[in-house]
């Protein structure tokens, strides 16, 4: 009988950000399908009763762990879970972060707090949780891989949202620089940059407007969080064991058109022209 391409038997992932219902929670039952005993890391038990819970109901090994990866006791107590799971240490999906609609306004607007808040949420998150995987993964001489999660908005100009941009922009530079210095220990780095996806967190500052995705996106729809999920697994698959280093962009050709700036150079995805004048103020 032919065996999967895709298997994480006998393999322990973390996934963070794994609650939300939107990609993370999307990526911990994708990996968990494929064999994978998933470490499903969020801040809130309300949103690990509404989307992890069912799928342990399903008999997926998943191992919910309420922590903030955002500091670092969350971090351990992520990892200790991971080490006293069964399986072996594998993987790291790092899908936590994000932003708040307060978070868009002009570059002159932003404060320090407004950008180390979106530098700790997005790209600290992302590297020391990769940190710690790291350090065990060496420790023990096991091979890896990790994922980051940066954004289109990492790869491109990020109007009225700077500080969420640059961050996610970092994170495509430190996976560069840990996809060096991991390599001869046969643990890969990579990032998926996500174009606009439909999650909960999106919905709160993007509608629904068939017409508009149309126009802006090669293939005329959002992502589904599943769509996100399968280029992470695919990243920590042995499918992408010479892939180290790299930033795939999985937006459905909307950076092939990046016709999603009006003529005001807000973003035609924003919900309502009082959001659009609020964050030009």
């Amino acid at each position: 009988m032919a065996q999967p391409l895709i298997s994480f038997e006998g393999r322990t992932i973390i996934v963070t950000g794994a609650a939300g219902g939107g990609i993370g929670t999307a990526t911990t039952k994708m990996l968990a399908q494929a064999g994978a005993t998933v470490i499903a890391a969020g801040r809130t038990q309300s949103k690990f009763d509404a989307h992890i819970a069912p799928l342990i109901a399903q008999g997926l090994a998943i191992i919910p762990v309420i922590a903030d990866v955002g500091t670092d006791d969350g971090v351990a107590k992520v990892m200790e879970a991971a080490l006293a799971a069964p399986g072996t240490l594998y993987g790291l999906a790092n899908v936590a972060g994000g932003a708040a609609p307060q978070t868009w306004m002009r570059a002159e607007r932003v404060t320090r707090a407004d950008w180390r808040a979106l530098f700790e949420q997005n790209l600290e998150t992302m590297f020391f949780m990769s940190q710690a995987v790291a350090r065990e993964l060496r420790a023990r001489g096991n091979p890896g891989a990790i994922v980051g999660v940066s954004s289109i908005s990492g790869l491109n100009s990020a109007p009225y949202h700077i500080a969420y941009g640059t961050a996610k922009a970092a994170i495509v530079a430190a996976t560069r620089t840990l996809a060096t210095e991991l390599a001869l220990d046969n643990i890969r780095v990579n990032t998926v940059a996500p174009g606009t996806t439909i999650t909960p967190g999106s919905g709160a500052y993007i509608d629904d407007d068939i017409a508009r995705d149309q126009a802006a996106i090669a293939m005329g729809r959002r992502a589904q969080p599943d769509e996100q999920a399968g280029a992470i697994a695919f990243l920590l698959s042995d499918l992408s064991s010479y892939i180290t280093g790299q930033t795939i962009l999985v937006d459905g050709g909307l950076n092939l058109k990046w016709t999603h700036l009006g003529a005001d150079n807000t973003s035609l995805f924003l919900k309502n022209e009082d959001f659009r004048a609020a964050i030009k103020a």
